[in-house]
């Protein structure tokens, strides 16, 4: 049984979360965001982008397919499509 982070999760606790607040902040990247936020969406696009994901619905199957393991990696939750 794997008592570690994720490989995932660890690469993402590189980006110092200061640094990313004082970004969103400069650029209003939170701006009229009701339920996805930046610090939301920045590990689902980073992990699209590591696994190499075509399109929004590939992003989508593929963090459905792994929802229980989201946590692990520091997703909050899948992101579904309305």
């Amino acid at each position: 049984m794997n008592k570690g982070k994720t490989i995932f999760s660890q690469i993402m606790s590189l980006m110092p979360e200061r640094d990313f607040k004082t970004c969103v902040d400069r650029y209003k990247g939170n701006y009229r965001a009701r339920n996805f936020s930046c610090k939301d969406q920045f590990p689902v696009m980073s992990y699209a982008q590591l696994t190499g994901r075509d399109s929004l619905r590939d992003i989508e199957n593929c963090l459905t397919a792994l929802s229980s393991k989201l946590y692990h990696c520091g997703i909050s939750y899948a992101v579904y499509h309305i």
